[in-house]
């Protein structure tokens, strides 16, 4: 028995273009918007490196510093670091709830110790509000040379918001 092998290749081809091209299409739409958003539930991490200054802050609750450099943009020179607790309980020591404020609610929460001897210390935040929802850090606090400036080190990162339907 002879076949038609121009009639089969041209069925061939047709079978494979009506099933492959909206296999191909979905897939590319698919890729397509699931990389924009694989990318905007992403987390973003780095180092962060402050600076502050003290100057307004008396050690008493409610005392703050303010932000003179900074390599986030969330965080702006003048935000502040508000402290809750006043230095020295226990003695020789700032051990603090802290808050971030970098204005128009954008604030991250977390807690500050510093040695008041050596103003060696360290600082973890594990969320925020606005701009700083997900954001979590642990730094390194240092004196500059200077005594006037304090310095903020370590890592950072914003976890992705949860969506919606994986909140239960």
């Amino acid at each position: 028995m002879k076949t038609n092998t121009r009639y089969d290749t041209t069925v061939k081809t047709k079978i494979m273009t009506t099933v492959l091209t909206p296999t191909v299409a979905l897939a590319l739409i698919l890729l397509s918007t699931g990389a924009s958003t694989v990318s905007a539930f992403s987390e973003r991490n780095g180092e962060l490196h402050l600076t502050k200054e003290c100057s307004a802050y008396t050690g008493a609750a409610g005392s703050f510093c303010t932000f003179t450099s900074s390599n986030l943009p969330e965080i702006q020179i003048g935000s502040k670091v508000f402290y809750d607790q006043a230095a020295g309980i226990p003695a020789g020591l700032l051990d603090s709830n802290v808050v971030l404020d970098a204005g128009a609610g954008n604030r991250a929460v977390g807690r500050c110790t510093l040695d008041l001897t050596t103003f060696l210390g360290l600082c973890t935040f594990s969320d925020g509000t606005g701009q700083f929802t997900g954001f979590s850090a642990r730094v390194n606090v240092s004196l500059d040379p200077d005594h006037v400036h304090f310095h903020w080190d370590g890592p950072y990162s914003f976890r992705p918001e949860p969506r919606g339907d994986d909140e239960r």
